[in-house]
């Protein structure tokens, strides 16, 4: 079936948009195969570093340069829930390289923090930057030039969009991503929010706070809810970057591990002296960016991925913006329920169908690019299998043809909604998105006066003090990525979910970011410009009516044109958001970071090549 026509305009659109920064980004991909593989250009003291804490036999063969090595960059710690499988990864992939004749080496460790320990917290605004700071590592990691190709070991909320971001500056090099899976259900997530708003109520204490949310959180894997961290695994399978439904297996099983093995085994086959040679600055191209970002509506997953997704494609020459995000989700259809977006979770989803049914669904509706190259080989149709284990050995087979539950996933003929539920709002304070797709209709325009605060514990202060119980817009201002690294306010939707609960008309309106766990309250974030650059929510005061409209796609002030033009701009005081807690060390992360809308980063677009400078290959 050919692909819908808007979505082939998009894509054109980004193309065309992206040629010079792509072709200039591809020239250097080719500039870097050309030379070989890179280990054979090192001199002996190099290389002899590079061995010299190796078994004999892997020694014998890196030295005599004639089987494939293969880099493990890991995201490891054993904090995260979702990390802390990977300490069993390294033996199980190099025993797996091994054997397909290769020799796997433990290239580096990436820094990797839990959004769900600082929330709320002064670390918190260490987060966004710390993806920047993980694609950093993950160059230093590849550096050493003694790899045929890489695996990418991660799963949560900036660890993966950084290690894909530092995998794209080493573009030549093939790359497969091994996932460790979500932990166990636990507590329903319908109970654990219920609690949450109990605790913001006053009617229940820490004691009972915190036996909920260790139920809900409670064993080794990733959260169950459909937040970021999940969704990169969604993304990460849509665009060919996993093995075909290996998102959702959960940790510690035999399945599992028969997966790792075979991400192992694929990257030799895949690598510089494979057969299937597929470097990953090929495989990420227009179509697998277009192909991410319809899968992230298709599956109402993170807003975060407004941003990650952006600074994904700019490390691979490709310049997308948020009117793509609003066009595409005019016509992608939502395909699942999963919370926030929903009461089941991500492994209730894995058993209705999960990926591969979602991927088969999009392709045959028209609605995915399958002529694209994955780490599987030509075509996405490769990707729509759910892995079985078989005599110790991983085989795939066709996903159910129907959905397991049809509260949670549904085909493409038979949605939740006929749009994904991303929306790109504009007007005179700046453009911002917004989720819809747990935001019930009755609520979706809110037309209230604003309250201003510049912290979001001013505003918890505020509402415990009882002096929050009416209609309004909250504005929570600076907190952008140059003001203070811009950190989740999910600390906000307690207080403002019992406001809207209550029959107040509520919403809010921000320069932050609101999580992956964005939900049932109108939410205009990542507003652009912020206030630090001049954004206009710095000329909004206490009292001004402020319409948030996400049919209409609009977030206005009702203020006179004439008084708007005539305000001056709020001069933010952010002493303190500059030192303690390590802030200071990511004083040039504030310095020099980018827009929301162009990503939130440090980095730029590859350099244009000019006439005078060699063509692209």
């Amino acid at each position: 079936m050919s692909v819908h026509p808007v979505i082939s305009a998009v894509t054109a659109r980004i193309v065309e948009r992206s040629r010079p920064y792509r072709s200039a980004y591809l020239q250097r991909l080719d500039e870097a195969l050309g030379k070989g593989v890179h280990r054979g250009t090192l001199s002996c003291t190099n290389l002899a570093h590079g061995f010299a804490a190796f078994p004999a036999n892997d020694k014998l063969a890196l030295k005599e340069q004639r089987k494939p090595s293969v880099a493990i960059v890991s995201a490891y710690n054993d904090m995260l829930s979702a990390h802390q499988p990977f300490d069993r990864f390294p033996p199980i992939i190099r025993e797996a390289v091994r054997a397909a004749g290769g020799v796997a080496q433990f290239a580096g460790g990436v820094p990797a923090m839990c959004d769900g320990v600082t929330q709320g917290q002064t670390g918190m605004e260490l987060s966004l930057f710390s993806r920047d700071t993980i694609a950093m590592a993950t160059a230093v990691a590849l550096s050493h030039n003694m790899f045929d190709a890489a695996l990418y070991l991660g799963v949560c909320d900036k660890i993966v969009p950084g290690l894909l971001i530092g995998a794209l500056h080493f573009g030549h090099l093939p790359g497969v991503f091994v996932p460790a899976g979500p932990m166990t259900s636990g507590m329903s997530n319908p109970e654990k929010a219920k609690v949450r708003q109990l605790y913001a109520q006053g009617k229940v204490g820490r004691d009972e706070l915190l036996e909920a949310e260790s139920k809900s959180y409670h064993d080794a894997g990733t959260c169950t809810f459909y937040g970021t961290a999940n969704s990169n695994q969604m993304l990460m399978e849509v665009m060919g970057l996993h093995l075909p439904g290996a998102a959702f297996i959960t940790p510690n099983m035999p399945l599992r591990d028969a997966l790792t093995a075979a991400a192992g085994k694929r990257a030799v086959e895949i690598g510089q002296r494979g057969e299937q040679f597929a470097p990953i600055g090929r495989v990420v191209d227009e179509k697998c960016i277009v192909n991410a970002v319809i899968a992230l509506l298709a599956t109402g997953g993170s807003t975060n991925h407004t941003l990650h997704l952006v600074a994904i494609a700019k490390a691979a020459g490709i310049v997308i913006d948020w009117t793509d995000f609003h066009e595409l989700s005019s016509v992608i259809p939502l395909l699942t329920r999963i919370y926030p977006n929903g009461d089941a979770d991500v492994n209730h989803f894995h058993a209705a169908g999960g990926t591969p049914f979602v991927i088969r669904e999009l392709l045959d509706a028209g609605l995915l690019h399958e002529d694209v190259q994955t780490i599987m080989g030509k075509g996405l149709r490769a990707h729509c299998a759910e892995p079985q284990l078989r005599e110790q050995n991983v085989v795939w087979q066709a996903p159910p043809q129907h959905s397991g539950d049809e509260n949670v996933l549904r085909t493409a003929g038979a949605p939740f909604s006929a749009d994904g539920g991303l929306r790109l709002l504009t007007g005179n304070l700046g453009r911002s998105v917004i989720k819809v797709s747990a935001v019930k209709p009755q609520h979706r325009l809110v037309e209230a006066p604003a309250i201003v605060f510049d912290s979001q514990a001013a505003f918890l202060k505020t509402y415990k003090a009882g002096l929050l119980d009416r209609d309004f817009v909250a504005v929570v201002r600076n907190q952008g990525p140059r003001a203070n690294g811009m950190p989740e306010l999910h600390s906000l939707t307690p207080a403002l979910a019992n406001l809207q609960d209550a029959g107040r008309h509520v919403a809010l309106v921000t320069d932050g970011r609101m999580s992956g766990a964005s939900g049932k309250v109108p939410a205009a974030i990542h507003v652009s410009p912020e206030v630090v650059a001049g954004g206009p929510l710095g000329l909004v005061r206490d009292g001004d009516v402020i319409r948030l409209d996400a049919e209409a796609g609009t977030l206005q002030a009702l203020v006179p044109a004439a008084e708007w033009a005539a305000r001056s701009q709020h001069v933010p005081e952010l002493s303190a958001n500059q030192t303690g807690m390590g802030r200071e060390l990511f004083a040039m992360f504030r310095n020099t970071v980018s827009t929301a809308e162009e990503g939130g980063t440090s980095f730029a677009l590859p350099p244009v090549i000019h006439a005078n400078e060699k063509a692209t290959v």
